[in-house]
């Protein structure tokens, strides 16, 4: 029984109430865009937000694929998305996992990867933006998309904000059963098993852990940062940030940016150390 309900607890595309009827568009922010929509591998159509800087920078720029979070839409991330598009001047895709917001079919493990592909697909096939500088931004479905040679070929770097190690962790840590950890991993429809993808993922990755939050353990960002096996790796930890809303925090967007910053003056085979940690901020 729990097997087939799993997707209840993983997937909450209906939270808030209407968040599959209604999606904010970024003109409520001002925000220039194109409502698009694209086919997945299988045939589901996928909605998507893209924000683009002024022509004469689009392709001057750095582009995120921004692949949110279990709950929602795009629309209710636009707050974040607003910030990004102004303090790292980027362009931005906001990818609608299928079973989310306008996009059709009900969400899977397998679905949403398929759906990441979709999107960066997608902005490989613009000739309006630098395609050798693009982000993604995300947790769980970003991991998996960057352990793909094909794919990681074509990710300039990986942002990873307050995810978890795998749905086997956070199910013993949300229902108190420890023992839950060790159960077949046939027993879980959703496995989403990052801790054991960060051992293929070699594009530059910052991770950021928001130690406020209650959801998702830092500790466990911590683990992930660990099993990286980035030549170029860094963790930044910020003290007042909750699981949704690190990216409220002072200095947030700036290490971002430095971050970028780094990696375009300093690009991987130039780095000689492993990698490095920001303690706090």
């Amino acid at each position: 029984m729990l097997y087939h309900r799993e997707d209840q607890l993983v997937y909450r595309p209906e939270l808030p109430a209407n968040s599959r009827v209604y999606v904010p568009a970024p003109s409520i922010f001002k925000l220039p865009y194109q409502s698009i929509y694209t086919k997945s591998e299988d045939g589901i159509m996928i909605h998507m937000f893209f924000i683009s800087q002024p022509e004469d920078k689009a392709k001057k720029v750095p582009t995120l694929l921004f692949l949110h979070g279990n709950a929602g839409n795009v629309g209710h991330r636009l707050q974040n998305a607003v910030g990004l598009y102004h303090t790292i001047k980027c362009n931005i895709l906001m990818l609608e996992y299928r079973g989310y917001g306008l996009s059709q079919g009900s969400p899977s493990e397998e679905g949403l990867y398929m759906d990441a592909r979709a999107g960066i697909d997608y902005l490989s096939s613009r000739t309006d933006i630098n395609t050798n500088e693009i982000i993604v931004f995300g947790g769980a479905v970003a991991i998996n998309l960057a352990t793909k040679p094909e794919n990681s070929q074509r990710i300039w770097c990986l942002i990873l904000e307050n995810t978890f190690t795998s749905i086997p962790d956070m199910a013993a840590l949300l229902f108190g059963l420890k023992c839950l950890q060790y159960l077949p991993l046939f027993l879980y429809k959703n496995k989403y098993l990052s801790i054991l993808k960060m051992r293929s993922v070699m594009v530059p990755t910052l991770f950021i852990s928001g130690l406020a939050d209650t959801l998702v353990p830092p500790r466990m960002m911590q683990d992930l940062y660990k099993n990286c096996k980035s030549p170029y790796k860094k963790i930044l930890t910020i003290t007042g940030g909750t699981h949704n809303e690190t990216w409220y925090q002072p200095r947030y967007y700036e290490n971002i940016c430095n971050f970028l910053n780094e990696l375009r003056e300093n690009p991987p085979v130039q780095v000689t150390s492993s990698h490095w940690q920001i303690d706090d901020i």
